[in-house]
């Protein structure tokens, strides 16, 4: 892993140099992949890394622990609340739909959800453009084969350093790196409503989707999750389809 984590460090520093930018920012969480990204990038630009912590409406507990990220790797933080602003963007939105009669409750929480995700990334570009940063992103292969990710929020970013590595790996490299046990041990969550864990939500676990990636036997019904996830999600890794040229 301390092979890999150096050579990630040198990716990550040759992708900024190259784009002629001064150094890489991420939005901490206080998940496992956002705290494995943190600590890439403060070894790759010690001077010129940045942790944002982007609370909306958001548990408390979450921000603690994104907090405990920036302590254990010593990054530079900033933290840009946009609950106010959401709450401002989605009534408005709601109000509007409504007086159309265009309104789908069903529908509610998802773009709830994904507005949040899409303002956070929206504001770390802004961020970004200040401190003339390039956004790093916190997929992992797991979260990348199944699309579990928001297309154009936390999906939208300029790297993906952990693109290649299954859930178990993050693991290994978190250990590795100095990760607090307990953000290692904490059930992944994107922290979108109350109670909210990605394998729940999912319906099968990262384990088995690690387990499908590298081509291992997995139970027929979490193998049919996958696949179908995989194939649903497939426009959030392509860019935006273009017809043929007529």
């Amino acid at each position: 892993m301390q092979d890999k984590i150096d050579k990630l460090v040198k990716w990550l520093q040759d992708q900024a140099n190259n784009a002629g930018l001064e150094g890489l920012l991420v939005g901490v969480s206080g998940g496992i992949d956002s705290a494995v990204v943190a600590h890439l990038i403060k070894r790759a630009f010690p001077e010129n890394s940045l942790g944002v912590i982007l609370p909306c409406k958001s548990n408390p507990d979450d921000q603690e622990a994104a907090q405990k990220v920036i302590d254990s790797c010593g990054i530079n933080s900033l933290t840009v609340d946009l609950t106010k602003t959401h709450e401002v963007m989605f009534s408005t939105i709601q109000d509007q739909l409504k007086t159309s009669g265009d309104y789908n409750e069903a529908q509610e929480k998802l773009a709830d959800a994904n507005l949040r995700a899409r303002l956070r990334m929206s504001t770390l570009y802004s961020v970004g453009t200040n401190y003339k940063y390039l956004v790093v992103g916190t997929d992992n292969a797991a979260e990348w084969y199944t699309g579990y990710f928001t297309k154009y929020g936390d999906g939208g970013v300029d790297l993906v350093p952990l693109v290649h590595f299954t859930k178990g790996e993050v693991r290994d490299l978190a250990r590795e790196l100095g990760v607090p046990n307990e953000i290692i041990e904490k059930k992944p969550s994107a922290g979108l409503w109350e109670g909210q864990t990605d394998e729940n939500e999912m319906g099968t676990s990262y384990e088995m989707i690690d387990k499908h990636i590298k081509g291992e036997d997995i139970p027929e019904k979490d193998r049919k999750i996958i696949e179908d996830m995989h194939k649903k999600s497939e426009h959030k890794r392509e860019l935006a389809a273009a017809p043929p040229k007529f």
